[in-house]
């Protein structure tokens, strides 16, 4: 594994380079929300998850105990489990305990998050093969060759998926399924459309959380590219846009700012912003709809109670495959 950490961290910062640059740039000014996720990034996003605004984790973390034996019912023992943008891998166990994996291979853009998130796994499951692959899953990923033949399970919980428009979302998961490969299926959490207040209050906390994660990705533009962003001059702000059915989170400027970043002067004037987060909602039909655009046969679909989020299992599209 140590010889691929050099290159692939050189490839990333590449990459969050060009996107920053060309972010600010445009107009109007974004830059793409898996950014967010250095190590800071990622322990903020944790404690997002703890928030009692915060319902997706808890609803989907209950939702998948609910479920548990009707999944392994479906999905069969053996398979390699594969999760997309692991994390700290808080849901993982649940999985890993209701369908006895042959292996298991974390993907995720921030490696020292996800190796330590990998220690506490190994040590729960000590007999079982783990894998990490520190890697962008935007793109196919080349899996591990200990699983190239095993069936597979692909894992994307957290309704990530969201964070990307209908293109970006479709090739993603097309991108799943190119790395999965004929045979597997796919495990995705999914965010229902419900009430502006429970929607905005999730995503703009009291304590000021979200806030602190959103200005981090300033922090981080500050901290590894030579940023001079006064971070002090911008807020975060989250809207509902009910007609593109998502969360949007923003930057903007209370007043005129002028920085440079990797030596390019960039200027905002106050009242500006930069678009930092889409967070989509689907419907059941909207959320089927886009898991065949992406390659997936939806076969089981769990809510809960309340409707506030939802898990699909789907299979491979072996018909898309041909085309």
């Amino acid at each position: 594994m140590a010889r691929d950490e050099v290159p692939e961290a050189r490839g990333t910062t590449d990459a969050f380079r060009a996107d920053v640059i060309d972010g600010l740039a445009r107009r109007p000014r974004a830059i793409p929300a898996r950014w967010f996720y250095d190590r800071r990034g990622s322990e903020l996003f944790e404690a997002i998850t703890e928030l009692p605004e915060y319902y997706p984790t808890r609803t989907e973390t209950a939702l998948l105990k609910r479920i548990a034996g009707d999944l392994a019912a479906q999905v069969g023992a053996g398979r390699a489990v594969v999760e997309f943008g692991s994390g700290s891998s808080t849901k993982t166990p649940i999985l890993l305990d209701a369908i006895r994996p042959s292996a298991y291979v974390p993907i995720d853009i921030s490696g020292d998050f996800m190796r330590a998130s990998v220690r506490d796994l190994a040590a729960r499951f000590p007999r079982l093969p783990i894998i990490p692959v520190e890697a962008d899953f935007t793109a196919p990923v080349t899996l591990p060759v200990e699983i190239r033949d095993l069936p597979k399970l692909g894992f994307f919980p957290g309704s990530t998926i969201g964070n990307m428009g209908a293109f970006s979302s479709t090739d993603i998961l097309r991108a799943m399924r190119a790395s999965l490969g004929e045979g597997a299926m796919l495990l995705i959490g999914m965010d229902r459309i419900k009430q502006v207040e429970t929607l905005e209050c999730a995503y703009d906390d009291a304590a000021g959380v979200t806030a602190a994660f959103n200005l981090n990705l300033l922090e981080r533009i500050n901290r590894e590219l030579g940023g001079t962003i006064p971070v002090d001059a911008f807020r975060h702000r989250a809207v509902w846009n009910p007609e593109a059915a998502r969360i949007e989170m923003h930057l903007d400027a209370t007043r005129d700012v002028d920085f440079v970043v990797d030596d390019m002067p960039f200027a905002i004037k106050a009242g500006e912003g930069i678009h930092t987060e889409n967070s989509h909602k689907y419907g059941s039909a909207d959320a089927r709809t886009l898991l065949r655009a992406g390659g997936w046969t939806p076969i089981a679909e769990w809510t809960d109670p309340d409707d506030l989020f939802a898990i699909f299992l789907a299979k491979a599209d072996t018909i898309h495959a041909a085309w």
